[in-house]
């Protein structure tokens, strides 16, 4: 499917441009109403991860701008078990809300929750955790109320890998031998985002003229403390044969730097370390040189997008299947702006 990505940040305009939603269902579309009888189902595959908290929480607060009722806003978490998930969604149905929000535990969930809430004839907007194309070709082909709302991940992965690109050959290759050796540590293999991450990174080297040799690939669910366990004993098996270190997210690149440190190390001196995300303490990082970039992940437009889809379903009218958000690279120029946009 071709993706219709639409940029929402611009350097010089951060803290406007956040309060923008995501592509044709903009805050500026949906108003505030009155949606005070509305009920909301939201599922989120895990409260304990960092990013998909800073969603949720903006999701709840924009909701309840545009006219929700607090306590007709119900938030599950899935505790990363989709039959747990699924059961709640179930319950949700049972419960006659008239919307369903969900961040699916499995992308490779989506056909079997679709085809549940759409025989409920329930509108259904998955964020975050993208669904294959298959199954988005499907809605459209079937004219159902169902649509994605999020950030085309393959862009994530190739900016991370210009982040590295940009600072030239002569800085990265440590070791003087043409190639860039680099540890990939990946979020979930299941998941799409976590897929096109570390496809596209190190794509964007290898397009950017870059020789690459892989030394590691491990899967951290991205989580901090496995990030910094894969990490440690990554530097311990290797040791400065490692350039760049890869890091599907920002929690897991935060750990990275936790065994970074340890092993005597000194980003943007002897290693450099990419995330996504762009978490408050992840671009307080980059500013003090601790990561060597991060990707903004546009939690506020995501979250204004998905509810204006929401609305739109409510009010009966038509919305895209796919509807998209752009990441940024976060660097040491604009880490401070997009830290002053956050908090």
């Amino acid at each position: 499917m071709k993706k219709r990505i639409i940029s929402l940040l611009m350097a010089t305009l951060m803290v406007a441009t956040l309060l923008i939603g995501c592509g044709e269902n903009s805050s500026s579309n949906s108003g505030s109403g009155d949606y005070a009888d509305k009920k909301v189902g939201i599922c989120i595959y895990q409260f304990s991860d960092n990013f998909m908290t800073l969603y949720r929480t903006e999701l709840e607060a924009y909701l309840i701008s545009l006219g929700f009722k607090k306590e007709n806003i119900v938030i599950q978490d899935g505790a990363n078990d989709q039959a747990t998930q699924t059961q709640q969604i179930q319950n949700f149905i049972a419960d006659g809300v008239d919307v369903l929000i969900v961040n699916l535990v499995n992308s490779s969930s989506a056909a079997t929750i679709t085809d549940i809430v759409v025989a409920a004839n329930i509108p259904l907007v998955y964020i975050n955790r993208e669904p294959s194309e298959d199954e988005e070709n499907r809605w459209k082909e079937n004219n159902w109320n169902v649509c994605y709302v999020g950030c085309d991940a393959r862009q994530s992965g190739t900016m991370q890998g210009e982040i590295i690109a940009d600072l030239g050959l002569d800085k990265v290759d440590l070791n003087g031998d043409g190639k860039i050796q680099y540890i990939m540590v990946e979020g979930d293999p299941e998941n799409i985002d976590a897929q096109y991450r570390t496809e596209f990174s190190v794509k964007a080297l290898v397009d950017a003229g870059f020789e690459v040799d892989e030394l590691d690939d491990q899967v951290g669910n991205w989580d901090q403390v496995q990030g910094q366990t894969i990490v440690a004993n990554a530097l311990a098996a290797y040791g400065e044969k490692i350039e760049v270190v890869f890091c599907n997210n920002d929690a897991m690149a935060l750990g990275a730097i936790q065994a970074i440190e340890a092993a005597g190390r000194t980003v943007g001196t002897d290693i450099f370390l990419v995330g996504v995300d762009a978490l408050v303490e992840a671009c307080e990082d980059v500013l003090s040189g601790k990561m060597t970039g991060t990707v903004f992940n546009d939690h506020i437009a995501q979250a204004h997008g998905a509810a204006d889809c929401a609305v739109k379903f409510i009010k009966g009218e038509k919305v895209d299947v796919y509807v998209g958000c752009d990441y940024k690279k976060v660097t040491p120029d604009n880490a401070q702006e997009i830290l002053d946009a956050l908090k």
